[in-house]
């Protein structure tokens, strides 16, 4: 076939989608496949309409690549592409919104609301420590956690370097405690279980796509009812949300509280397909080869 591997753009993630754009187009070439890399551009309707691909796959990360904006592009131009359509996008890259579609069936998510930056410089919005977060950009861009012994004031100074420097409005949650895990699903299947150790702070975008500085352990060393939950929880919210493809779930899990204490943060609807992202990593462990699982996305999309 001949596909079309849309990457790069002008997310805060660019630089993680080249290179998950990168490997999906070796991938793909070495099954045989024509494939057009294409670097995301304001032009991108006159680009695809140009190449006339059988399939998009679609290697963005973040904003405008994750949120229902190029899906509805290439929705218009009656091309097929992988991973999840137009409405599911729109809600799963806002927190809030999956929240609202996910915790009415029974999904366990962390509380909290949404605060102006102006309300944060005069009064904490929930009791610390707390967690800040844009509510529309994914890989951890922009979260910073806020306790008592921080230096960014109390209340918050204005001048200290954090997320109400750069947006207007930010989603706020209660600081969980403990552990980060993650599951991928493809398809219809969770993948298992890989607990994220950092060495340092917590699992920011950094920490996520910069070798060494996170340990990840699969299967993760956990009970087998939390791993059970993870899966279930991941499956239930790839179905719920209509996810396509593949996804992944992040997860909190304070192991103090055994199974109750386990709460979903967000839902993947594009995971990193990089040497270091944890779909293909955990695929992997299962068997499923780099160019399999990309090809696997592919027949999926299809479909």
């Amino acid at each position: 076939m001949h596909i079309a591997v849309l990457m790069g753009g002008w997310s805060a993630e660019r630089e993680v989608s080249l290179m998950s754009g990168a490997g999906v187009a070796d991938a793909l070439e070495g099954l045989g496949h024509k494939v057009s890399r294409v670097d995301m551009g304001r032009d991108l309707a006159a680009r695809l309409t140009e190449l006339a691909p059988d399939i998009v796959f679609n290697a963005l990360h973040g904003t405008p690549g994750e949120d229902g904006t190029v899906q509805g592009t290439l929705d218009l131009l009656g091309l097929k592409y992988t991973h999840s359509g137009l409405v599911t996008s729109v809600i799963a890259i806002d927190k809030q919104l999956t929240k609202q579609t996910l915790v009415p069936h029974g999904i366990p998510m962390p509380g909290g609301r949404m605060v102006r930056t102006e309300e944060l410089h005069a009064r904490d919005p929930l009791p610390r420590p707390y967690v800040l977060k844009p509510v529309n950009e994914g890989s951890s861009v922009g979260v910073a956690i806020v306790t008592d012994e921080g230096n960014m004031g109390n209340p918050i100074s204005a001048d200290a370097a954090g997320p109400w420097q750069e947006f207007d409005e930010l989603l706020a949650e209660p600081f969980i405690r403990g552990r980060e895990l993650t599951t991928a699903v493809l398809g219809d299947q969770a993948l298992g279980v890989t607990e994220l150790i950092v060495r340092n702070g917590f699992y920011d975008y950094d920490a996520k796509y910069t070798d060494g500085l996170t340990e990840h352990v699969f299967p993760a060393d956990i009970p087998q009812d939390v791993a059970d939950a993870c899966k279930r929880i991941a499956l239930d919210a790839h179905r719920l949300l209509g996810c396509k493809g593949c996804s992944r779930a992040d997860f909190r899990w304070d192991d103090s509280q055994g199974v109750e204490g386990l709460f979903l943060l967000e839902v993947n609807t594009q995971p990193g397909m990089t040497a270091l992202s944890l779909v293909p990593e955990q695929a992997r462990h299962l068997g499923i080869s780099y160019p399999e699982l990309v090809q696997r996305i592919v027949d999926e999309a299809l479909a």
